[in-house]
């Protein structure tokens, strides 16, 4: 009998799959710093610039022409940055690519703290916009890649979070801290996310795209923990990668190269189109020709709060409902606010003067108290931009970036999400420099209308192109692609 029992054993214990995933949160969150430090740099003239025109320097005062360049150089250099991804990511790999931003990040910060001319705060932020572009290229595609599918998700919803994290730190120390004292305050979380990162693994797939299985193996077990059954996913990753060839100008003929990423790049380009950065960046302004009014440093935060809460919902529910499930969501709920928007501003009476003449003074434009309270003549308007915010950082906002990452093959992963963040930020830079002159020309209701076709125009993408990544491995997706039939990957 024990005999019979000793034969029918196996030779080898069974090997459970319990994943453990801490030290794969600690990686995740020693990259996503980098997106707090975005998030803190990109809000950074808010604070500072009503503090500058108090300066008993008059070579830091700037005119309305500097303060414009001041606030959209940083999109500039994040263009910068996402070229320079594309080249960095498949040379030195999506980590190093994080910690090489360091390098024009701290250099940014210190060019602001030692500034004493305007043209050295424009680099400043130039170089910090710089080390933006390159975080936003290689830090989704990082978390993605050192992430199973149980957590995708929600951790690929930290980038966005860890954004929103940062813009509420820059508008709470605004409160307190010598605009100077900010940028010092910006290095910290730099200096602290290069150490974390020295620590931390490199991405399995890119270490297994330079044939590097050993070290790869030893990350992807030092991710997973040595109970679960790693080196079956080690073995799924390398038949994935080794299936890949260098990308070539005809192999963008492949439905399985082009399609993820003119999925992607149109994702990117539909999400700025749908006018949340001039909204973000135009809000007192807004509100002010819609007659709403309140005190700056409340508003602040009560965008920063509403982002905050729609980015975490959408965590919470990105692998439950599932990312089209939320697109569709976040999409109508922008398109009631944005209609609702376009109406009001269409029936109401809008003050037509200029953006300078419209803003009495730099003070009032960039940080001073103000406002009469407010009347229910002014809740529509406040309560639409606030579900415009509401709905885009629920699904549009962090699903966009999720969906890069998950989508592109590997062959094209590091230059398509570098093309990825260039199209990004230039979209928003050129609809940012329109939209007022828009105002200008038709009042709000123009260009709020055109943001409410363009939510429509995402829910038919959406339905029509978007795949359903939820659940499932970076490899099915691919070969979802590959087949157009299905996401199962056959066991070989």
């Amino acid at each position: 009998m024990g005999k019979a029992e000793n034969e029918a054993s196996p030779l080898l214990p069974k090997r459970s799959n319990k994943i453990r995933n801490g030290w794969l949160f600690l990686a995740a969150f020693s990259a996503v710093l980098g997106n707090f430090i975005f998030g803190y740099a990109m809000v950074f003239p808010s604070a500072v610039i009503p503090q500058l025109q108090k300066e008993n320097d008059p070579n830091l005062h700037m005119d309305v022409h500097q303060i414009s360049w001041f606030g959209s150089v940083f999109a500039i250099g994040a263009i910068v940055g996402g070229l320079s991804a594309m080249v960095l990511n498949d040379k030195i790999g999506r980590k190093h690519s994080i910690m090489i931003s360091v390098i024009p990040s701290t250099a940014g910060f210190l060019m602001i703290v030692a500034g004493h001319k305007v043209w050295l705060l424009l680099l400043g932020r130039l170089l910090t916009g710089i080390a933006g572009g390159i975080t936003a290229s290689s830090i989704p595609v990082y978390v993605s890649e050192i992430s199973h599918p149980g957590v995708r998700g929600a951790l690929g919803s930290c980038p966005q979070i860890m954004a929103v994290f940062g813009s509420l730190a820059l508008y709470l120390l605004g409160l307190v801290l010598h605009w100077r004292w900010l940028a010092v305050a910006g290095i910290v979380p730099v200096l602290i996310m290069l150490f974390l990162l020295c620590f931390m693994p490199n991405s399995p797939r890119y270490l297994i795209s330079n044939n590097k299985r050993d070290e790869a193996s030893r990350a992807l077990k030092w991710f997973r923990g040595s109970e679960s059954n790693y080196i079956s996913e080690l073995n799924q990753i390398e038949r994935s990668v080794n299936s890949q060839v260098a990308i070539q100008m005809s192999d963008l003929k492949s439905p399985f190269m082009y399609k993820p990423i003119l999925i992607s790049v149109l994702m990117r380009f539909m999400q700025q189109m749908t006018g949340i950065t001039p909204i973000l960046v135009f809000l007192q302004p807004i509100f002010e020709k819609t007659a709403v009014s309140l005190e700056p440093k409340l508003e602040a935060v009560v965008v920063g709060v509403v982002r905050l809460l729609s980015v975490a919902i959408a965590a919470a529910l990105m692998d439950k409902a599932g990312r089209k499930a939320l697109l569709y969501t976040s999409a109508f709920i922008m398109y009631l606010a944005t209609l609702s928007m376009g109406i009001f501003n269409h029936k109401t009476p809008c003050d037509t003067r200029n953006f300078t003449a419209m803003v009495p003074s730099l003070e009032n434009a960039y940080g001073a108290m103000a406002g009469p309270a407010i009347n229910s003549n002014m809740l529509i308007p406040l309560i639409s931009v606030m579900f415009i915010i509401f709905g885009y950082a629920m699904g549009w906002g962090p699903i966009t970036w999720l969906l890069m990452s998950e989508i592109l093959p590997t062959a094209a992963r590091g230059v398509a999400s570098g093309l990825c963040v260039v199209v990004s930020w230039a979209t928003a830079f050129v609809l940012t420099l329109v939209f007022m002159h828009a105002v200008e020309a038709y009042g709000l209701f123009a260009p709020f209308l055109f943001f409410c076709v363009i939510c429509v125009l995402n829910i038919i993408f959406t339905a029509k192109c978007v795949p359903e990544t939820k659940g499932r491995s970076l490899e099915e997706i691919e070969n979802y692609f590959r087949t157009g039939r299905t996401f199962t990957i056959a066991e070989s």
